[in-house]
């Protein structure tokens, strides 16, 4: 750059010198243009300006000089790197793929064997009994109310007519059976079927004690009951077989039921032998 500007201070001088000496002289024609010379010395001064001559005709462009290549300026900044631009949408997501088969089930593995049963442990002890509790105070008894007036007797009812007579029958020495056994007993219609009673008692052959109503059960394993009654005969079974040594006492009695019976002879005990006979006036 700095022989650049002194090239161009030493042809602004020449031309300077050259304006210089046209002044001094009387124009002659113009002649043709030569070729420009070689640059001179530098003069050592500037002479006084002489009067400004005509303009003569441009010279011929004279050749390009070689002119020294610049030097290269320094490479600027690199410039500050741009914001980044925003992040694009999210695209959609893609449908799921479909479900693979399921795979077959493992077969079961085999049951383990059942442990033993863990032995039964010991019953506690029973806890102490306790103590009783203190008795409570007995109230106070309270005051005797007065003794009401005694009621004047009634009068002696007149004695009811006797009733049907009632019929007793023993049958002594005989076997009864598991299956139900009959025993004639002829007093038995169908009037006492319909409205009578009918008592039947046991005692053991060759026994003196009294007899058992039916049913009987000694409590040993032997029962005797009545199965039933129908016109001419009873019905009895044991739960053992008793063979010929049963005594049977039976009882007809008409015109009654076992419920009214015992209202018209309320102290009348139908399972004792004797009370019956008694107020039924049998003889024993």
């Amino acid at each position: 750059m700095k022989k650049l500007k002194l090239t161009l201070s030493i042809l602004f001088v020449i031309a300077f010198t050259i304006s210089a000496c046209r002044k001094d002289k009387t124009p002659g024609p113009q002649g043709d243009t030569g070729a420009t010379g070689a640059t001179g010395a530098t003069g050592p001064g500037v002479g006084a300006q002489g009067v400004t001559g005509n303009t003569g005709a441009t010279g011929a462009t004279g050749a390009t000089g070689a002119g020294l290549t610049g030097a290269t300026g320094n490479t600027g900044a690199t410039g500050a790197t741009g914001a980044n631009g925003a992040t694009g949408a999210t695209g959609a997501n893609g449908s799921n793929g479909a479900t693979g088969a399921t795979g077959a089930n493992g077969s079961n593995g085999a049951t383990g064997a059942t442990g033993a049963n863990g032995s039964n442990g010991a019953n506690g002890s029973n806890g102490a009994t306790g103590a009783n509790g203190a008795a409570g105070a007995t109230g106070a008894n309270g005051a005797a109310g007065a003794t009401g007036a005694a009621g004047s007797a009634g009068a002696t009812g007149a004695t009811g007519a006797t009733g049907p007579g009632a019929s007793s029958f023993v049958l002594t020495g005989q076997s009864i059976f598991s299956t139900p056994t009959n025993f004639s007993i002829a007093a038995i219609t169908q009037s006492i079927v319909d409205e009578g009673v009918v008592l039947v008692y046991y005692r053991p052959t060759g026994s003196s004690g009294a007899y058992y109503p039916l049913p009987f059960n000694n409590n040993a394993g032997l029962t005797i009951s009545l199965f039933s009654y129908q016109v001419g005969s009873i019905t009895v079974e044991s739960s053992n077989n008793i063979i010929n040594t049963a005594d049977l006492r039976v009882i007809v009695i008409p015109g009654t039921s076992l419920t009214d019976l015992e209202m018209t002879h309320p102290g009348m005990d139908v399972n004792s032998i004797s009370s019956v006979t008694s107020y039924l006036h049998l003889s024993n």
